[in-house]
């Protein structure tokens, strides 16, 4: 391939805020997604798709809840669960990719691969663990389910009595299968991999490879992978056009280019903000501080637009 391109999907590439998550809605917001992919692959890029999983993830979990509360079903793990999210997503996103390329009159193979990313167990995150998955529980449940399960619980800012279960977020550190993803990649197979930042699992004394209780941020995994598989570029796909400084203030600018130092010194003062654009932009610069040539966010529909997206370069 001439060149080689990771593209992260966000979570709205698949469900959007207002929508309850049928599978309809999934499909046709997939495809939707997907269709903006089609330059990339007719200007001859090998392409590796990571996804988000968290909506997906969170009603796993509530069905085991309700598995085991009403028919005494044993509860899976949460590294099970993500798995099932990577395979259910990934399945979905090929089957709409290959109705997209059929309907361009294009021939390429997809895979999807169930990942599994390697991180620390003794990360730091694991004393503090901070990602909130599952359902709302009351203090009361909470307390219960801490006793019976060790599961630990914060309370929802944003909800009276709401509680609900929190487990790390730890740093990725390798993703296994990352030369045949690949070579696969290179060859031109299309390859949907590290679903939800991947399972994360670590290898024990006895080099067993064991789980853990834990999620990875899908950007950072996802930056790790194109880094490891020697990608040209780095593609976040989010929900606005550009990357801005102070948004939704009086005094907010848009985001053409942005260069490492500049990146860097925004995120110390602040200027991104702590929501979900803070990561993108630290998978970004990881991008390109690795040898990528250079990261873009901007949002799924405008990705054909060259003149639309903030790039993001190490100079």
């Amino acid at each position: 391939m001439k060149k080689l391109a990771v593209v992260a999907l966000g979570g709205n590439a698949l469900l959007r805020g207002d929508q309850i998550g049928t599978i309809e809605e999934q499909e046709k917001n997939t495809k939707d997604t997907l269709e903006n992919l089609l330059y990339l692959i007719k200007e001859g890029y090998g392409l590796v798709i990571g996804h988000g999983n968290g909506p997906q993830v969170g009603n796993i979990l509530m069905r085991n809840d309700a598995g085991e509360e009403m028919y005494d079903i044993p509860q899976m793990p949460l590294d099970i669960c993500v798995a099932d999210s990577q395979g259910g997503i990934g399945y979905m996103i090929e089957r709409m990719l290959r109705n997209v390329l059929m309907e361009h009159n294009i021939q390429k193979d997809i895979v999807t691969m169930v990942t599994q990313v390697v991180v620390n167990k003794d990360d730091g995150a694991f004393n503090n663990p901070t990602k909130r998955v599952g359902k709302i529980y009351t203090k009361e449940q909470a307390n219960e389910l801490n006793k019976s399960k060790g599961w630990i619980f914060k309370e929802s800012p944003k909800l009276k009595d709401g509680w609900r279960r929190v487990v790390a977020s730890p740093e990725p550190l390798e993703v296994f299968n990352a030369e045949s993803i690949e070579a696969l990649a290179r060859q031109g197979t299309i390859v949907i991999a590290a679903g939800g930042g991947g399972v994360p699992v670590y290898v024990d004394d006895e080099k067993n490879i064991r789980p853990l209780e834990a999620v990875i941020d899908k950007d950072k995994a996802t930056s790790l992978l194109a880094t490891t598989i020697k990608a040209d570029e780095f593609y976040i796909l989010t929900d606005v056009p550009y990357v801005y400084i102070d948004y939704r203030q009086h005094n907010e600018k848009k985001l053409d280019f942005l260069n490492k130092a500049d990146a860097e010194k925004y995120m110390k003062e602040g200027k991104f903000g702590e929501g979900n654009m803070s990561p993108k932009i630290n998978a970004a610069i990881r991008f390109v501080e690795n040898g990528g040539s250079k990261s873009v966010i901007t949002e799924a529909t405008k990705l054909a637009d060259k003149s639309v997206g903030t790039k993001i370069t190490l100079e």
